[in-house]
């Protein structure tokens, strides 16, 4: 492996949607990011305990762990790692009460996939 080129941007995925979660792994593998994703927020929790990550990208209402709450444990594990909430709920994430990362990110469904990749790499480059 050459050690001088860039490691790929590590991207953590949680979205309790099977079908929604296999099109943004794929859009995003596409645009060359390495994507884990778990179908829901305890066992992408359980994995961002392993390694870091440079981007948490999840859903927010899925079961076992919803993703403020995912989100929430996440950035202090690693103050760094950036959010991006995706949601077919804006209101729910904007909700100053949920105790969400402030900087984070929020992405409304539906959305194209290439919205949804320009997003991120804006995200990433900030």
């Amino acid at each position: 492996m050459n050690e001088t080129a860039p490691a790929t941007t590590k991207i953590l995925l949680a979205e309790d949607d099977n079908d929604m979660r296999r099109f943004l792994v794929r859009a995003l593998q596409n645009a060359g990011f390495d994507v884990a994703s778990f179908d829901n927020g305890l066992s992408a929790y359980n994995r961002l305990r392993e390694e870091p990550f440079e981007l948490l990208l999840t859903d927010i209402v899925m079961p076992e762990m919803d993703g403020i709450e995912l989100a929430r444990r996440a950035t202090e594990l690693d103050p760094d790692i950036k959010v991006m909430f995706i949601t077919g709920f804006a209101a729910v994430a904007l909700n100053p009460d949920n105790n969400a990362p402030k900087d984070a990110k929020i992405l409304s469904k539906p959305f194209h996939l290439r919205d949804l990749v320009s997003e991120v790499q804006r995200l990433l480059a900030a």
